[in-house]
């Protein structure tokens, strides 16, 4: 394909991905890069169980005698377990120039902190529990500028003075840093050390954190064994960095005695009797109220063992017996770890703590210390915390897993598309053999069967109707031995329920094979109870397009066969609609021998019952050309799934150019006898809006359409991506790239933990053992079937730790679907928990808990996903938590979306004049893109955080030792300047010129994105003036057939690209000005705007730098 355009200079470079360092079991970190070896694709099989690869949940990267992988390892399996790594030894020898291996000496008497692995192992629920843990000490990987990596024992000082690490050749007095010399700890991969690392894409990015010391900011960077070790150190560092000597003491202190003091009450009010102590079965009652996912037998083994341990007999529990179990039983790690980054290292959040989580983590918009509030007196259990306006531990965790942090958007619980456009823009929620309950074969019919579709929000139901005795219709599947109901009972259900989950129109497909008797009969029973209900109005020819939804509220359609406009009779002939039979008919056509012996059947047919069809009538297909020319609109067509998907793999740009006007129907194969499901997306994907499916059969298909159509409201109906609507545009159904005019998005998925998974239905192999591990599947377009696995965790099924992170890059987000499975790892056959699918774009960024579903959809009790969602490169300016930030290229050279030359001289010329808008506008977009990333790697954060995290990171850097600012934020004018105040050290001057060059590329995008936006618009104007005479233009060039069908397609391949341009840079400007205003917020909340400068519509949250998220974070780190 001939193109003008060409590829520019070569731009800037980062890797793609990354993490926030905004808080988290991970410090609030969504991975930068998916796991190797843990295959793409859309089916199970393509996964190797074992892993392949150096897997990203893998933390232990460089070989020891434990068994961990080693650089560039082939294949590691998943796991950070040193028994099992020990036991697989899987690696190659170690490369002994390059690994420096220490650990064999003194190993015997250290051992790692972990609580991960197994339930029986004590949780972190302190500070004072990370601080024990620091001085037992850990085996952590310790990584230098050469690329080599050093096994080094950690641990701190008695004194908690200095951190220590051995072996080492430096004497012991060097083999070590003071703790008053730390500046900062900086979770993820965010140093250059790191960076520059051979194996950087080999480490994970959770088991990843730096500590940055001394006056030249030294960076020593480190690698846990697991996501929990890394989290210890760094939630215990900064405990010390920001109390010294004194951090147990403020462990201590009253802090923490508000959660104690809340059990404590709590028990006094169970031990009415003042005994002090109550019975067994009593403190159990109470744990379990609180904490309802809890097993009793959990609750119950716990107290015995603590009975146990202590030789004790009988079953009373004392008040701090109590007071123990429950902060062993109630207290989540990753959200304690959580709650400490965001409360600056207290054992609770205040009012402005909660503001800045809920602003820069969960993507709030306006959040105000009122917010706040309401937030802790709705979640938090204890009465000093409600008066004093502090968020424990215990309300946080209620917050978190509350419908408020559910991960699906709530804006789209309810109808929140535009309603207004044509019928055949619209997706549409259908079922096949609506009366069936089990297979359609030898199954049952039930009008539950419509009862349960309707409810489910279904609009396109299936009436398959043949004559019954007594003259009464019935309903079943013909030539099958499915049993039989009552036509009229069927339509008295449908009127009861017709609008009972959404408002806008059902359509009845009839397949009608009656006698001209019993038609009459239907027609009498159809007019008598849907009345008025019923559209029976003429279309209007001189309309080009189906009408909307939302004129044809609360109205049904009429799908079925209709006799010609020219029959004067009472009756007429019409091709019989018989599902079977059309499937034998296009079979037959493939098949030369069969050709001469396919007959199509026709039947009578009565006026009474054509008058009821109106914008549905039913025709067969005969070919896209044909189609094109001759069909009407309010004619539709029906498909059968192999027809369909011969089309779409065959001609499907014809496809989704067909279904831009005409209504398709596609239905399962009658192969299916078992009533299997056919994949919806592979029809979507091809603009087909009504894709039949078996409601009574469970499963991935079904859990795709059920999830598909909950993102407007479950009315039944989405619109469709405007690149499928538009009259004019490219869009080929089987792209297995990125999209012509639509920026391809980056979603960032850390699998945190899960809660009270269930033992799977019928297991009983293992007892009430469950080994979880989750798989996290992307549906869409080719180009974005993805899917990956954490690794799994033995043993536990109460609260799995995974902290594992993955990235997908999604083409379409418009047509792109998440499921989250969660599977219990079995020798005999992996068995299905519980499973979510959320539409891309319902999904909420931040923090988020997953409420798990069964099989057939039901919630399971407690049990959920706790993962962090991020997403870069958003476009859209939607909500505010959609506009993400976007993510810098890598090394090579920029490109520039190309225009395809038409070889039609005065159309091609204005497709020319183009090419320097498009380059201009590209330029400006990715000027900004990457001096944004450039900024937030010298912040020491990932492409993944958001402005207003990195000024947070960033602030204590920018004050002096006696609390003077070295660096204020003029926010006077509408690009807040950074002005230096007096000398500051050389790293503050890199973070000072990055942030100057990305206002200048901010600005420069802002004062000219709308002259480039112009120009690139009255190209696409200009353009447009030539498309309806295309044909003749093209013909008078001299093309003829192929060659003019070509120009057509690089026409619209063009309009495409020039509309896709403009709203990028219409969107990035957007972006650039959401910038602008983290900027300046952040800069208000930590008090680093010149005095006199702040704007007044801008209120001020934060009194002091003392609640923020990053308490030091004075180095650059290098």
């Amino acid at each position: 394909m001939a193109e003008f355009g060409s590829r520019g200079a070569a731009t800037g470079s980062s890797r793609g991905g990354g993490l926030p360092s905004s808080p988290g079991p991970g410090q609030g970190k969504v991975a930068f890069k998916a796991g190797d070896g843990e295959g793409g694709g859309g089916g199970r099989s393509c996964v190797d169980r074992a892993g392949g690869g150096v897997s990203n949940g893998d933390c232990a990267l460089v070989g020891d005698e434990a068994g961990s992988a080693q650089p560039g390892t082939p294949g590691s399996k998943r796991g950070c377990s040193t028994v099992q790594q020990r036991e697989s030894k899987s690696g190659i020898p170690r490369r002994s120039s390059i690994i420096k291996d220490g650990t064999k000496q003194k190993r015997e008497r250290k051992k790692t902190v972990s609580f991960s692995s197994m339930p029986t192992e004590k949780k972190i629920s302190s500070a004072s529990d990370c601080i024990n843990a620091m001085v037992e000490g850990s085996e952590l990987k310790k990584f230098r500028s050469n690329s080599r990596v050093y096994h080094r024992y950690f641990l701190l000082d008695a004194d908690m003075q200095s951190l220590r690490w051995e072996p080492s050749k430096k004497d012991s007095e060097k083999a070590k840093i003071d703790i008053k010399s730390i500046k900062e700890v900086r979770t993820g991969k965010n140093t250059d050390i790191f960076r520059s690392n051979g194996i950087y894409d080999q480490i994970s990015e959770d088991c990843a954190f730096s500590i940055i010391y001394g006056d030249n900011y030294e960076s020593l960077d480190l690698v846990a064994n697991s996501a929990d070790v890394a989290n210890i150190w760094v939630t215990g560092l900064r405990y010390l960095i920001s109390y010294g000597k004194h951090t147990l003491d403020m462990i201590e202190s009253s802090q923490d005695n508000m959660r104690t003091s809340w059990v404590s009450q709590m028990f006094s009010e169970t031990d009415v009797d003042n005994f002090g102590h109550i019975a067994l079965c009593k403190a159990v009652q109470f744990i379990k109220k609180l904490n309802p996912g809890l097993k009793t037998s959990k609750i119950e083994l716990k107290f015995k063992e603590l009975h146990r341990s202590k030789d004790k007999t009988g079953t009373e529990v004392t008040k701090e017996e109590f007071i123990e179990v429950f902060h062993e039983l109630c207290t989540r790690p990753e959200i304690y770890f959580l709650l400490v980054q965001f409360s600056s290292n207290k054992e609770f959040l205040d009012t402005k703590d909660l503001m800045m989580f809920l602003e820069a983590e969960q993507g709030m918009a306006h959040v105000t210390e009122e917010i706040s509030l309401e937030i802790i007196h709705k979640y938090e259990p204890s009465k000093e915390g409600q008066e004093k306006g502090w968020l424990s531990i215990d309300g946080f965790t209620n917050y978190l897993t509350s419908p408020d942090c559910h991960i699906f958007d709530p804006e789209h619980k309810k109808v929140c598309q535009d309603m207004k456009q044509p019928l055949s823009h619209y997706f549409i929620n259908s079922s096949h053999n609506t009366y069936l309950i089990e297979d359609q074969f030898r199954g049952p019919s039930d009008i539950t069967g419509y009862i349960r579709a309707l409810k489910m929000g279904c609009r396109s139901v299936e009436l398959d109707v043949w004559d019954g005795p007594d003259n009464e219709p019935v309903i079943y599947t013909g030539h099958t031995m499915t049993s039989q109901i009552v036509f009229r009972s069927v339509i008295d259900i449908i009127n009861k329920y017709a609008f009972f989950a959404s408002e806008y129109p059902l359509i009845l497909c009839l397949e009608n094979h009656c006698s001209i008797k019993q038609q009459k009969v239907m027609v009498q029973h159809m007019r008598k109870i849907l009345g008025d209900k019923l559209h029976t109005q003429s279309p209007n020819i001189e309309e080009s397009y189906l009408p909307s939804p939302d004129s044809l509220k609360g109205k049904i359609l009429i799908k079925a066969k209709k006799l010609s406009s020219n029959c004067s009779g009472l009756e007429g002939d019409v091709t019989d609609e018989d599902e079977g039979a059309e499937m034998s008919q296009r079979v037959g056509k493939e098949g030369a021998e069969q050709q001469n012996t396919v007959i199509v059947k026709r039947f009578q047919l009565c006026k009474e019952l054509s008058e009821l069809v109106s914008i549905c009538k039913s025709v067969q297909f005969k070919e896209f050309q044909v189609s094109f020319q001759l069909q009407k609109y309010w004619e539709i067509c029906s498909f059968n799934e192999v027809l369909a998907s011969k089309y779409a793999n065959e001609n499907p740009g014809d496809f989704v150019n067909y279904n831009k006007r005409f209504l398709a129907r596609v239905f399962p194969s009658p192969m299916r006898i078992d009533s299997s499901n056919m994949n919806p997306q592979d029809f979507w994907k091809c603009g087909c809006q009504i894709v039949a499916m078996n409601f009574q059969t469970p499963g991935l298909m079904m859990d795709l359409n059920i999830g598909w159509f909950r993102q407007n409201g479950n009315c039944g109906y989405v619109l469709r991506p405007a690149i499928m609507r538009e009259e004019v545009s490219f869009f080929s159904a089987n792209t297995k790239d990125t999209v012509p005019g639509v920026s391809p998005q980056l979603l960032h998925v850390k699998i945190i933990s899960g809660q009270n998974f269930p033992k799977p239905k019928g297991s009983g192999a293992k007892g009430d053992v469950v080994d979880p591990y989750v798989y996290v599947e992307i549906h869409g377009i080719p180009a974005d079937c993805a899917e990956k696995r954490t690794k799994t965790v033995h043993q536990n099924g109460d609260n799995p730790i995974f902290d594992e992170s993955f990235e997908f890059q999604i083409n379409l987000p418009e047509l792109a679907v998440m499921r989250f499975v969660v599977l219990d790892d079995d020798y005999i056959g992996d068995e299905f928990i519980g499973q979510y699918t959320i539409p891309f774009e319902c999904l909420q960024t931040g923090y988020r808990h997953v409420p798990l579903q069964s099989l057939t959809g039901e919630i399971l009790a407690h049990a959920f996903l706790f993962v962090h969602v991020a997403i870069t490169n958003r476009r859209g300016g939607g909500k505010p938590h959609k506009r993400g930030l976007s993510v810098r290229k890598g090394k090579k050279s920029r490109e520039y979306a190309s225009m395809r030359i038409l070889w039609i001289k005065t159309i091609d010329e204005v497709f020319k004049n183009a090419l320097q808008p498009i380059r201009d506008a590209t330029d400006l977009r990715e000027n900004m893109q990457n001096a944004v990333v450039s900024f937030k790697e010298l912040c020491g954060l990932s492409p993944v955080a958001n402005l207003m995290q990195c000024i947070l990171a960033v602030s204590t850097r920018l004050v002096g030792p006696d609390s003077t600012p070295l660096v204020l934020l003029n926010l006077s004018d509408q690009y807040p300047t950074m002005e230096i105040q007096g000398t500051v050290p050389e790293v503050l001057k890199k973070i000072v010129t990055a942030y100057d060059m990305m206002i200048q590329t901010i600005k420069t995008l802002i004062e000219n994105a709308n002259s480039v936006y112009e120009k690139i618009v009255q190209c696409q104007k200009a353009a447009m003036e030539f498309h309806e005479n295309l044909h003749n233009i093209g013909a008078k060039e001299g093309l003829k057939e192929r060659k003019l069908q070509k120009a057509v397609e690089s026409f619209t391949w063009n309009i495409t690209i020039l509309k896709g341009q403009a709203d990028l840079l219409k969107y990035a400007k957007n972006e650039t000005l959401e910038n602008l205003k983290q900027i300046h917020y952040a800069a208000l909340s930590c008090g680093l705007n010149k005095p006199g400068t702040e704007n007044a519509e801008v209120s001020k949250p934060r009194r002091s730098l003392e609640a923020i998220p990053e308490k030091s974070s004075e180095g650059l780190g290098e």
